[in-house]
């Protein structure tokens, strides 16, 4: 969707794209966000006083005799992303099963090795975001509202990333894949080992380190011993009439 829904003039598509051998390293299968924005108002609308966004989502999952069908991410911690970015302002957006139908849960999407980041004509290169789900703040029509309540992780709508920076020109938004995972004991995401083939990879993200860990590893260890069971503290019980009476003495 864009602007052009009240008249404006952006224009966005999303192209699929194969697998790419021939490139070092392999380019994966992906879809291409690009299009252009334009802040110009349309004529004769009045009522129309801002312009200037593009968006995606997928589609809904549908409905069974059951109801509505959702996607339920309560069990995970972090929603991850492989994208290749042009370095503009792109948010995602998580629309869960709300009493408000247009509210929307929204984070920034930060890119390290976006096009320009490491020079004026450095390439944008392939990278993998995590975001804590946890951190996306509840918005209505791009304002954030209040009181803010957490996200019905277990009735999620739709995943989509939108445009709203408001700055005129080209964008180009590559996205290869989007998941829900966790961290295990290693501070590494878990899943398989390639990303390809599972994308939940085993990149270990900048905030845990090894510090980090080892904390984490004293704090268990100085955690108190567990009480023994009945059955520890008296492992004779129930044994009555198998012969051996030294139990009993």
């Amino acid at each position: 969707m864009t602007d052009q829904s009240v008249g404006g003039f952006s224009t966005a598509t999303l192209a699929q794209k194969p697998r790419d051998d021939s490139t070092d390293p392999p380019t994966p299968a992906h879809i291409v966000f690009s299009g252009n924005i334009s802040t110009k108002l349309p004529a004769n609308r009045p009522d129309i006083q801002r312009t200037g966004y593009a968006a995606w989502r997928n589609h809904d999952r549908g409905r069974t005799l059951f109801g509505e069908l959702f996607w339920n991410v309560d069990s995970y911690m972090y929603l991850a992303l492989r994208v290749k970015s042009d370095g503009r302002k792109y948010f995602v957006n998580i629309q869960t099963d709300s009493i408000v139908e247009s509210d929307i849960h929204q984070h920034r999407l930060y890119t390290k090795y976006h096009k320009g980041a490491e020079g004026p004509n450095s390439p944008a290169q392939w990278e993998t975001v995590w975001i804590k789900l946890h951190e996306f703040v509840r918005t209505n029509h791009g304002i954030v509202t209040e009181p803010q309540s957490e996200m019905l992780r277990h009735k999620v709508k739709s995943f989509g990333i939108g445009l709203i920076d408001r700055q005129p020109g080209p964008f180009e938004l590559g996205i290869a894949a989007m998941w829900a995972t966790n961290l295990n004991e290693r501070g590494q995401v878990d899943g398989r080992t390639g990303w390809e083939e599972g994308d939940q990879g085993s990149a270990r993200l900048s905030e845990v380190t090894l510090e980090k860990l080892e904390q984490k590893a004293e704090e268990r260890r100085n955690m108190p011993d567990q009480k023994k069971s009945f059955r520890e503290r008296v492992p004779h019980f129930g044994k009555v009439g198998t012969g051996d009476t030294k139990a009993f003495r």
